[in-house]
């Protein structure tokens, strides 16, 4: 991968990456601290986590813990002058350390988001989109494709591709948002394919799209077999982990109408191996996929296609750095190990593999505030 790009630093005041250091990290302190009845030492641990990520410097974690992930070399420096991908990472480590998620005792293994989680697949927003696939099963199989493909994209936004009432009005709607849009290439890498690797972003309502695009390949024999990577333990906010996933499919299960029936080829497809979960320690690394371990680029590279979904993952992939939005998004993922594709809803600075127009139009309509509004999104395939 070139490097000719600086790294994403959150030490700017004013920029996106200083805002979520500076404002963002401590009002999930204070979500985390309300959501769940900790007790004093986990009172106190908040406390200094608060002080330490907006006034501390980087400090050592327990049991030498990413000493692998350069650690080191970033201790005694302030937050804000690491690497932002790092330095958010390491604020999500140290929140864990912090509610004891690691340590023998009764909040071991405690997601500190759950509740933020469950409630969102509980919402009625969750049983309109479900409901809605019951009018998506009468179409022909490339609208429902399409439907599925977008709802994965835009994830969690009220404008989901599969929510079916005002379907034309949806597209009219969504399609100017995207800034790239290689689903052609997409679908046909997916027909016909092997594995499918997705390595899914968020749980909850981001998740459940994701699901039933993995459904409708499988069902329709486009692709063989999926594997899903999720997180191994709780990561930003609301990464998916194992336990995520199978909130979700219960969540499907109990569904009236054709969204139970989408729950039921899931769970089958993973009794029977054909959907299968991978929580690899990488997945919660600080670092870019650049440098992936040997184990994980080898199975990465035994899949057809990888897709990565969300921004976070977008990010690692072409490096969380300030590239010009027109460097050629497959030179940026040149390194990676097989075909791979991007859906993402921007959320952060980084974008690569724009044309001119689209970027001076964006830029002429909105300043700089379309890289991280979340609302335009791309589809990006290198094969």
């Amino acid at each position: 991968m070139s490097r000719s790009a600086d790294v994403i630093l959150g030490n700017e005041p004013g920029s996106f990456p200083h805002g979520v250091l500076a404002e963002r990290h401590p009002a999930i302190i204070r979500q985390v601290r309300e959501s769940f009845p900790y007790g004093p030492t986990q009172h106190r641990a908040l406390d200094a986590l608060l002080e330490s990520c907006t006034k501390g410097v980087i400090e050592p974690l327990p049991g030498g813990a990413w000493g692998e992930w350069g650690i080191d070399a970033c201790a005694g420096r302030s937050w804000f002058d690491v690497p932002w991908l790092w330095s958010e990472s390491y604020f999500y480590r140290r929140l864990l350390d912090a509610v004891g998620y690691f340590v023998d005792g009764p909040w071991r293994g405690i997601d500190p988001f759950r509740p933020s989680k469950l409630a969102e697949l509980d919402s009625r927003e969750t049983d309109e989109e479900l409901a809605a696939l019951d009018g998506l099963a009468a179409l022909p199989v490339e609208e429902q494709w399409t439907a599925l493909l977008h709802g994965s994209l835009w994830g969690n936004r009220a404008d989901l591709g599969f929510r079916l009432s005002d379907q034309a009005a949806e597209r009219r709607d969504a399609v100017p948002d995207l800034v790239a849009d290689d689903s052609d290439r997409l679908r046909t890498l997916l027909d016909g394919a092997g594995t499918l690797c997705l390595i899914a972003d968020n749980a909850g309502r981001e998740l459940i799209p994701d699901l039933l695009l993995v459904a409708h390949l499988l069902e329709h024999g486009r692709i063989e077999r999926a594997v899903l990577h999720v997180k191994p333990h709780p990561y930003y906010v609301s990464d998916a982990t194992t336990a995520d996933v199978v909130d979700a499919l219960r969540r499907l299960v109990r569904a009236p109408g054709e969204a139970a029936a989408y729950g039921r080829r899931l769970w089958d497809a993973m009794t029977d191996g054909r959907l299968d979960v991978r929580a690899h320690p990488f997945s919660c690394a600080p670092l870019p996929y650049a440098d992936m371990p040997a184990d994980l680029r080898a199975e990465i590279g035994a899949a057809s296609l990888t897709v990565l979904k969300g921004d976070l993952n977008y990010r690692r992939l072409v490096g969380d750095r300030w590239w010009a939005p027109t460097t050629p998004f497959a030179d940026v993922t040149a390194y990676f190990p097989g075909p791979v594709a991007a859906l993402r809803t921007l959320k952060s600075d980084v974008v690569t593999g724009l044309d001119g127009r689209t970027e001076t139009a964006l830029t002429e309509a909105e300043g700089q505030r379309w890289r991280t509004s979340g609302t335009h999104a791309l589809i990006q395939v290198r094969p």
